[in-house]
């Protein structure tokens, strides 16, 4: 069979392999801690649900307009108004079937053959291949643990060209947990100004924020609108991960476009889902809150315990619900022909002795790291993290004896 080059130059989901096995363990009665989702364990809010509920029985269940019904455009504009500070109109929003659907739908509408677009490492798994599958190129601009992973205006202004088109910026950051300090985010804002590139800024994690950080949007600044598009979900912020419910805000030229887009793909998102969104963002934030404050307890806590483990050093993230320690330092490269930070193999090895999902790095462009997500509850993070210095020490044991030897 000949597939398209486009499938071909585009990687399954990094994830995909660890949570495969995964399942093979607990299929077999195996205890898995798992540190891989990537979505709140907590339930969606009754009141969510409920409204769901009514639009099943009220029988909304047809098609709706391809850039979602006018209500849910409107409460998504207000929304963020009242709590990030923008200024759209309902025909610049368009509802998307998820946070990942929307940046597609970005990326195809914006990108031509041979467009560059910038990415901050270490980044979300599916920004290189969504930009790949608009037949881009990913260009990739590093960042530093050093200074808590955050993007400088001036490293990202160095990486532009005149094939630049598009900055994708996500902060807070999956999967470092990195916030940008409005400050910087509004130099990086000068910069796409000053080249004429577009700023992509996947909001999905917006309110998961601990300590002095705030929830914040690029797109709340003077003048930010004409350079800006917002990539927003409900996923995380509503426990609605399933629902599939994200939404694009765009000058009305790039939002048409979506549109267009959509209406000749989705078509519309699902209508049920819809009305259970419209629920979820005239509803306030005291889920989210209560989310937060829980959150912030087990982050506490999972940054200690990688601590404790020799080798490993992890910096203290401020936003989202990651941490992404560096296990260079615990690891021995005794896995026959594996080098020391290949995480893949540190990763599937943890999963087969251990029984802890995490994951790799390399998954994030960061190789050396791992990827450990707090959304589980504190009982799970103390025997995990009990099982990883388990192993961890083992791999220092190893490392110390062959050192002797």
């Amino acid at each position: 069979m000949e597939l398209s080059e486009r499938v071909k130059r585009i990687e399954p989901s990094a994830t995909l392999a660890v949570l495969m096995e995964k399942e093979k363990l607990v299929a077999r009665g195996i205890d898995v801690v798992d540190f891989g989702p990537g979505e709140p364990d907590f339930p969606t809010p009754d009141y969510i649900k409920r409204a769901a509920v009514k639009a099943l029985d009220e029988n909304k269940t047809k098609y709706t307009a391809s850039g979602g019904i006018m209500p849910l455009r409107q409460a998504a504009v207000e929304w963020h108004a009242k709590y990030l500070g923008t200024h759209y109109e309902a025909k610049e929003c368009i509802i998307n079937a998820g946070g990942k659907h929307s940046l597609y739908n970005v990326t195809q509408a914006l990108i031509n053959s041979g467009d560059e677009v910038l990415i901050v490492a270490p980044y979300w798994v599916s920004y290189p291949d969504i930009v790949k599958c608009a037949d881009g190129t990913p260009v990739i601009v590093e960042t530093d643990a050093r200074n808590g992973f955050i993007p400088r205006a001036a490293e990202i202004e160095k990486a532009i060209t005149p094939r630049t088109k598009l900055l994708i910026i996500n902060s807070p950051s999956n999967p470092t947990g990195a916030v940008i300090p409005e400050d910087e985010f509004a130099r990086i804002l000068d910069v796409a100004k000053k080249h004429n590139i577009w700023l992509l800024s996947d909001e999905c994690y917006s309110h998961f924020v601990y300590g002095k950080a705030k929830p914040f949007s690029i797109a709340g600044l003077p003048g930010a609108k004409d350079h800006v598009i917002i990539s927003g979900s409900l996923s995380k912020t509503f426990a609605m991960t399933g629902w599939r419910m994200g939404y694009t805000l765009a000058p009305q030229q790039l939002a048409d476009a979506v549109l267009k887009l959509q209406s000749q793909s989705t078509s519309n998102p699902t209508s049920i889902a819809q009305y259970a969104a419209l629920e979820a963002l005239r509803g306030g934030l005291d889920s989210v809150n209560m989310m937060v404050a829980e959150f912030a307890k087990r982050r506490a806590r999972i940054i200690a315990g990688l601590r404790e483990i020799p080798g490993v050093s992890c910096h203290e993230p401020e936003g989202s619900f990651y941490v992404f320690p560096n296990v260079a330092g615990a690891t021995t490269g005794s896995r026959t022909g594996a080098s020391p930070c290949d995480t893949v193999q540190v990763a599937k090895e943890l999963l087969e002795r251990e029984h802890v999902v995490v994951i790799p790095g390399e998954a994030f462009g960061a190789p050396g790291y791992l990827r450990l997500s707090y959304a589980t509850s504190m009982e799970r993070i103390e025997e995990g993290l009990r099982r990883m210095s388990s192993f961890f020490r083992a791999e220092t044991a190893v490392s110390s004896a062959a050192m002797r030897g």
